[in-house]
This record gives C-alpha cells, sequence and structure tokens, in this order.
C-alpha cells in the first residue's frame, strides 16, 4: 500500500532527503551508552589514566622539592635530593593517613590523600594542607595530627612575613598582624572604614577576604593601600530561596563612571605600628599586567618591589586606560616619591604574560624594563639616576614572556620566551639566560617542546617538565648554568589513556582574515572517526584579548573536547588574532573593537578546514564559548547567521559597559560620547544585533555570577523578545561564574543541545554526568 503525504509532511520528507550522507548515516536516537562512551574521556575519567606526569613540584629548599606522582597504585609524594638526583618518599602515606583520618574524623586513603600543600616546620613536624585546613602532624610513633595550637583564633587569609613569624591580615578594614606561633593577634592600622580599608581586594570582577601587600625582605614593613572605593557604584545580586532572598552588594566600578576605585599607596612600619603616607596623589586601582592590581600567578602584589635594604621602594602605576605606566621609588623614611620614567603606547601597555617581568635593581642603581616597542616582548635596561635607556638586554622577534629569576651579582637573568627559535611552534614556552649587559641568550630548554620551568630558591637548578599537545609530559632537573640534566624526575606513561581509544588532538595551522598571518589550533575527531561520513563541526572560542581558545600547549586531558567529538563531531579551537602570545600587531588586531572578538578568523579558518576536508559538513556549523566565549557566540550567530546554525552562549559578558571598568577600559579604550548621547561603546552591545538572529541559540548564567552579573545575558534576552525571534534560556540559580555543581549538568545540556540541532540526532533523555567518589 502506498504512503501519501499532505503538503506539510511532504516538505518534511524533502528536507530529510535533503541531509548529507553523514546525516543520514547517524542513529535518529543517541542512547544512554553513546553518553557513557563520550563520559570516558571527560577529563575525571581521563586524568587518572595518566600515569607519572609531574607538571610542577614545590621547592623546599635550596636543594630539595617534592612533587605527586600517580600511576594505578594512587599517589606518591617524593622528596628530591638536587645534590644527588635521588627521590624517596617525601613521608609515610600510610601512617599520615591514618593520623589525618584521627584528626578530622574521617577516613583518608593513604593512595589519595589530596594533600595540597606541605612544609616541614622547624620541630621536624609536617604542616599539610587538606581539604583547605592546616593540620601539623607528628609522624614519630603511632603518628598524630592536630590543628595549630591557634587553629581557634581568627580564619581570615594571612600573607606570612619572609621570616615566617608573623602573618598580616584583615580585619573590619584594617591590618592586623597574627604570631605565626602562638596566634596572637595585633591591630596594626585602626582609620580603616567600610570601603576605605587597607589592603583590600576587590577589582570589582571579584572581591575576597585576601590582604593585598608586599613584605620588606627584613619583615619589619608592609607596603599596601587604603583602597578608596566610597564613591564606587554597587552591583547587586539577590539569592533564589524559600523566604526573604538574601541581597549581595559589593562595590563594582563601570565602564565610564566618574568615580571608580583609587588606592592610597602606604609603607607601615611594624614595631612602630606608624602608618606612611607616600606623598603623591591617589593612585589608579590598575595593574601592568591585567585588569586587578594583584593577579599574578600567586595572587600578590608584582608592580611593587622592595629593594633589599628596604630603605627604598620601587612600584610601577599605570592610568585608567593602560596607555601610559610610570616607573616609580619612594623613599620609606620619608615618602618622598619619584618618578624615573615612564612609558606610553597607542593601545595598551602590558609588563608581560602571566607575569610582570620588571626588576628592580637599586645595588646598581638600575631597572630592567619590559616592553613591546619593537612590536616583540624584549627586556631593556634603565639608568635610576638619570631615567635613561642605557640598553637593550634582548632584540628581535619573540617574545619574554616571564623573567623567573634575576641574579644582581652576576649579571645574569633567566626567563621563559616564545618565538625565539624559527621553524618552532610560536607558543612553545623555552626557557634562556641572558646577560643583563647584553648578548645573545642561552637556550637552556633545546626540546621542540612547551617548557614549565620551576627555579630552585637559589636559582642553581630549575625543574623542566616539558611536553606538547601530542606528546606525554617528560621533567627532568637541569642546571641552570648551561641547562643539562642532572637527573630525571618522571617520565609520562598514557598506556592506560590510550586503552580506553582516547587519540591525542590533531594541531592544525590555518590563514586568518588577512589570508596572510598562520593561526594555530586543535582539532579533536570521533575516536571511531571515519572519513568517508560527513561530520557537523563545533568552534569552540574564547576571544581574548588577554588569553585564546587553545589554553595550553603542554599536554592535557582537559575539558570536554573529546567527549563532545565523540557524539559525532568534529570540534575545533582557533587562536585568532587579538590574542596574545605572538607580536604586539597581533595582540592589537581589534584594539578599539571588541565586538570583533576574533569572529573574522573563525570564520576565514572554519571555511579552510571545510575546503581542505571533505568530511566535515559546512552546512551544520556550531560555536560554543563560556564568558567572552559566550559574548562571542552571540556574535557569531548575530553576524553570521549563514554559517553558525547553533550556538551555545554561557555567561557572556555580552555588553561591556555592564562589566567592571578596567577590563574593558583597557581593550575598548575610555568610553568617549559626542553630544547626542552616542558613544564607542554602543556598537560592541551584542543586545543591538538580536534581529539577526536565525538559527539555534541557547543562552545559560549562573544567578549568582559576581564576575559577569547576569543582567548581560538579560540584556539579550530582553533584546531577543522584542525582536520576536526564538532562543532557549537557561539561568542557573544560585550558580556563580564556573557553575560550580551545576557544572555537569551544563555540559550535559551542551551536548543535548548540538546533538538535538546540529547532528540532528535525539539525545537520551536526562543522562546523568558524575564525577567519581573519592
Amino acid at each position: 500500500m502506498g504512503l501519501k503525504l499532505d503538503g506539510s509532511r511532504l516538505l518534511g520528507a524533502l528536507a530529510l532527503s535533503a541531509l548529507s550522507a553523514g546525516v543520514a548515516a547517524q542513529t535518529a536516537t543517541l542512547t544512554a551508552d553513546d553518553y557513557a562512551k563520550a563520559e570516558r574521556f571527560m577529563s575525571y575519567r581521563t586524568a587518572p589514566l595518566v600515569d607519572h606526569a609531574v607538571q610542577s613540584v614545590t621547592w623546599l629548599d635550596d636543594g630539595h622539592f617534592w612533587y605527586r606522582d600517580h600511576d594505578a597504585q594512587g599517589d606518591h609524594y617524593l622528596r628530591m635530593d638536587a645534590a644527588t638526583g635521588k627521590a624517596e618518599p617525601a613521608f609515610d602515606q600510610a601512617k599520615l593517613a591514618a593520623a589525618l583520618g584521627k584528626a578530622t574524623g574521617k577516613p583518608v586513603d593513604a593512595a589519595k590523600l589530596g594533600i595540597t600543600e606541605f612544609d616541614v616546620a622547624a620541630d621536624g613536624q609536617l604542616d599539610v594542607s587538606l581539604r583547605g585546613k592546616h593540620y601539623l602532624c607528628d609522624l614519630k610513633g603511632e603518628g598524630v595530627c592536630a590543628p595549630p595550637k591557634h587553629a581557634d583564633a581568627g580564619d581570615e587569609p594571612g600573607v606570612l612575613s619572609p621570616d615566617k613569624t608573623t602573618e598580616a591580615f584583615i580585619r573590619h578594614w584594617n591590618l592586623w598582624l597574627r604570631d605565626a606561633a602562638t596566634g596572637k593577634e595585633t591591630q596594626l592600622t585602626t582609620d580603616g572604614v567600610e570601603d576605605y580599608g587597607y589592603a583590600t581586594d576587590n577589582a570589582g570582577w571579584k572581591h575576597t577576604d585576601n590582604a593585598i601587600l608586599v613584605w620588606s625582605p627584613d619583615s619589619k614593613q608592609i607596603a599596601t593601600f587604603q583602597q578608596d572605593q566610597r564613591k564606587t557604584g554597587d552591583m547587586y545580586l539577590v539569592s533564589t530561596n524559600v523566604g526573604h532572598p538574601k541581597l549581595e552588594k559589593w562595590k563594582y566600578p563601570l565602564v565610564g563612571d566618574e568615580h571608580i576605585t583609587m588606592i592610597e599607596r602606604v609603607i607601615i612600619d611594624v614595631p612602630s605600628k606608624q602608618v606612611l603616607r607616600l606623598k603623591m596623589q591617589p593612585d589608579q586601582h590598575r595593574s601592568t599586567l591585567c585588569d586587578d592590581i594583584s593577579c599574578g600567578r600567586d595572587g600578590g602584589w608584582d608592580d611593587v618591589q622592595w629593594a633589599p635594604d628596604g630603605k627604598t621602594l620601587a612600584f610601577v602605576s599605570t592610568s585608567r586606560d593602560h596607555k601610559q605606566s610610570w616607573f616609580r621609588i619612594a623613599d620609606a623614611k620619608s615618602g618622598d616619591v619619584r618618578t624615573v620614567f615612564d612609558e606610553k603606547v597607542a593601545t595598551y601597555y602590558e609588563s608581560g604574560n602571566d607575569k610582570v617581568n620588571w626588576s628592580y635593581l637599586p645595588e646598581t642603581h638600575e631597572a630592567i624594563w619590559f616592553s613591546e616597542r619593537n612590536n616583540w616582548g624584549n627586556l631593556y635596561l634603565y639608568d635610576l639616576n638619570t631615567g635613561k635607556l642605557k640598553r637593550a638586554i634582548t632584540t628581535g622577534e619573540g617574545n619574554v614572556t616571564q623573567v623567573l629569576r634575576v641574579d644582581a651579582k652576576s649579571r645574569t637573568l633567566w626567563f621563559r620566551g616564545v618565538g625565539r627559535t624559527a621553524g618552532l611552534n610560536p607558543y612553545y614556552q623555552q626557557y634562556w639566560k641572558v646577560s643583563i649587559d647584553g648578548g645573545k641568550p642561552t637556550l637552556l630548554t633545546p626540546e621542540a617542546s612547551d617548557h614549565t620551568v620551576m627555579p630552585s630558591p637559589d636559582g642553581k637548578f630549575f625543574v623542566d617538565a616539558y611536553s606538547t599537545t601530542t606528546t606525554a609530559p617528560v621533567t627532568v632537573l637541569r642546571s641552570s648554568d648551561d641547562g643539562h640534566t642532572v637527573a630525571q624526575v618522571a617520565k609520562a606513561d598514557i598506556s592506560r589513556l590510550l586503552a580506553t581509544g582516547w587519540k591525542a588532538p590533531e594541531p592544525f595551522t590555518v590563514k586568518g582574515r588577512d589570508g596572510k598571518t598562520d593561526l594555530y589550533g586543535l582539532m579533536y575527531k570521533p575516536s571511531n572517526f571515519d572519513a568517508s561520513k560527513k561530520y557537523p563541526i563545533v568552534d569552540y572560542v574564547y576571544p581574548g584579548p588577554q588569553t585564546g581558545s587553545v589554553g595550553t600547549r603542554s599536554f592535557s586531558v582537559g575539558r570536554d573536547h573529546q567527549s563532545l567529538a565523540e557524539l559525532g563531531f568534529i570540534v575545533v579551537a582557533i587562536d585568532g588574532m587579538g590574542t596574545p602570545w605572538r607580536s604586539k600587531a597581533f595582540h592589537d588586531a581589534y584594539f578599539g573593537n571588541i565586538i570583533d572578538n576574533t569572529l573574522p578568523d573563525q570564520v576565514a579558518g572554519l571555511k579552510e578546514l571545510g575546503k581542505r576536508y571533505p568530511w566535515i559538513d559546512m552546512d551544520r556549523v556550531g560555536m560554543w564559548g563560556h564568558s567572552g566565549g559566550g559574548n562571542a557566540t552571540v556574535g557569531a550567530m548575530f553576524f553570521y547567521p549563514e554559517l553558525f546554525k547553533v550556538g551555545i552562549a554561557e555567561s557572556g559578558n555580552h555588553d561591556n559597559r555592564n562589566y567592571e571598568d578596567d577590563w574593558a577600559e583597557k581593550w575598548q579604550g575610555l568610553l568617549v560620547k559626542d553630544k547626542d548621547g552616542k558613544s564607542n561603546y554602543d556598537k560592541q552591545a551584542n543586545q543591538a544585533y538580536a534581529d539577526k538572529l536565525k538559527g539555534h541559540l541557547l543562552l545559560a548564567h549562573g544567578t549568582m555570577d559576581d564576575n559577569v552579573p547576569p543582567y548581560q545575558t538579560l540584556l539579550v534576552v530582553d533584546a531577543l523578545i522584542k525582536a520576536n525571534k526564538d532562543f532557549d534560556l537557561l539561568l542557573i540559580p544560585n550558580a556563580h561564574h564556573g557553575y560550580g555543581a551545576a557544572s555537569l549538568y551544563m555540559t550535559r545540556k551542551r551536548w543535548d543541545y548540538f546533538v538535538r540541532y546540529l547532528l540532528g540526532a535525539t539525545p537520551p533523555k536526562e543522562y546523568e554526568l558524575k564525577m567519581p567518589k573519592d
């Protein structure tokens, strides 16, 4: 019997027949088993299968460091002697686990201790950090662990003095001291009041109880500030709960605000409790590195450096728009401040990548200064007496990314750098030493890999963990003199990982928007990839400008790219023009036009991949991203609707006039309005283009996001409603920027959305992703 179709069914049948051969070959309904296979490649499943991948160590002193090794039997805490290259157990794990179990009242697995820090106290006891709490453990005899004697003192986070006898912390807007041995507390300042407190950590997008300060080398002085945010505007969030909601309120300056947070620099003499205000106007709450005064890798205040004798203090002030920075020296007794030199640029000044790279050399009246004045990040030597440039320390192409050690006596410095070796991936970090007096740098890490470097305190050795996105880590101890290998620390074994069918992502290059510039990316394919099929492609995006989409160039099993690919997608990440680590011109690609979001490069790269590989279905292109990537995803759906059919935008900063002042004013410039009220920020607002949406768009946001407030997404929602557009919305109650406990739910919703609307299949109902239990 023949099948008779009405008009609408006929159109549906024709549409189905028009799908690519790849779609036709897809299973109409994915099962829970399909999702379970994809979940096998989530990082919480794959990371435990990587053995002996030691990618970080902690130096205990000049000659010893500890590290956590891992294999099928569990975690092993080891201590290596740098002089002999021999490693031995750092402590008796079974005895420590038993002692910690008694102290916490919960069983502790010796093979999964979970210790993140430990140190050896003067009396030989172990000071260990477990689940955010410290314990002093005496492993003699049966072994006993207990909280420090002063654990019942205030729990405010403190900054330990160099002599390790005192820590400074904030209480009620004032700075206090806590004796490390007895827990005795002493108030150091008395005039701090609400919104005008000492050492306050509040950048708007983050607000913590941490104290931002720098101790002098002799532990007798503290450099900090009194932060004035009394006139700064407020941000509000409201909890979701039964009963009266809780209001969260804090200072959050916005782009263009007349009154923003300022700092008044001070030096505190600890023995006398005297506060000396530096003789200068209040400074901008800015950094030479990022959008917060405290943004280094260790969370410290890197734009401040003491002289070894504590008599002077060097610091760098940065203008509100980041276009000018001033190198200054303060007298620690009088408070007099002298501006030695400054640098002014057309776009923005930065002092490095992940680390402030300037150094104060008072003994020789010199300063090492980082600049991109020749289109690359190089180091320069300045005379502090005259403020004049003496010489370039490094020259040519490629960037100094992190100065990790400066030895003023030997006139030598050591730095990580990228793009300084011809023919090498320009994102691979290498380690070099160079004379402060100039000359050709010496390469200490010759392997064609990405090198993570951890120098010893005295600088004689460094631990080097090197790998690529396709080769597992090798970790060695090396001499800082010539880079020769002293000992092997570990060599990763990924045989258990490979046994699951896991495959490393494939590196690729494509041309950028100009048709000339090489862009670097990674591609993830299903483990059962079949080149005779057609696959939809998903572009994961983070547009910068402070980082890119690809992330680390070292070996990693993080993120869920491979899991998503396993469901039947090609997943890619491309670092477009406007992201860091390359030349200054590359990084400046869309300065002042932040809505660009690298999208012209994403489009160019995807189209090139589509031409290169016939198994990519360019009729089924999707994108997703979080935060800045959420912003970019919405832009892609609005500006390139013919290419991007499905987008998932998580927690996007869709209109930077509603984001904290520092980030956007650095990349877009200061807000400028004309006589008609129009501004240079009008065109960067995603909601202005909502009427252009054609594809499927899922917006997601946490309702207690104190980084990118949820009103950013609601602006787009409001515009889509007014434009009568269909879209999907997921608000996660009480979640912050990273979604916390709901992150796996969001991952599953992301899979479902792409499966349904890009793959053309039906996802299994309410599959639950589960972290393994400890």
